[in-house]
């Protein structure tokens, strides 16, 4: 693993996922529940500094060429969304959606 610190950029697309699935967790299991998902896909977000090749990511190019995924559920936080990403240049992980893990990652728009 690279010592880089990477830059994380959300797409439009990812940024709206993220504050949809907050709203809907808010909606559907309250305000407290909401502020600990919300933290546990931050920390997702947050562990792709350390770049593309983090644990836990996995090489997706079923889904589109240098397409990375990365599930939220780690270091011991509960979650049921991927980040989908990929290695822009000059150490940028652009993170392109954040998406529910029973969905059809290939079938979904990365923009």
């Amino acid at each position: 693993m690279s010592a880089t610190w990477w830059r994380v950029k959300l797409a439009p697309a990812a940024e709206r996922d993220f504050s949809g699935i907050v709203q809907w967790t808010r909606k559907n299991f309250g305000a407290r529940q909401a502020q600990i998902y919300t933290a546990t896909l931050r920390n997702a977000l947050q562990a792709l500094h350390s770049g593309p090749d983090i644990v836990g990511a996995k090489r997706r190019d079923d889904i589109a060429p240098g397409i990375h995924t990365l599930h939220v559920a780690r270091n011991g936080r509960k979650g049921r969304h991927f980040v989908v990403f990929r290695a822009g240049k000059d150490d940028v992980v652009e993170v392109l959606r954040l998406l529910h893990d029973s969905m059809d990652l290939p079938g979904h728009s990365l923009s």
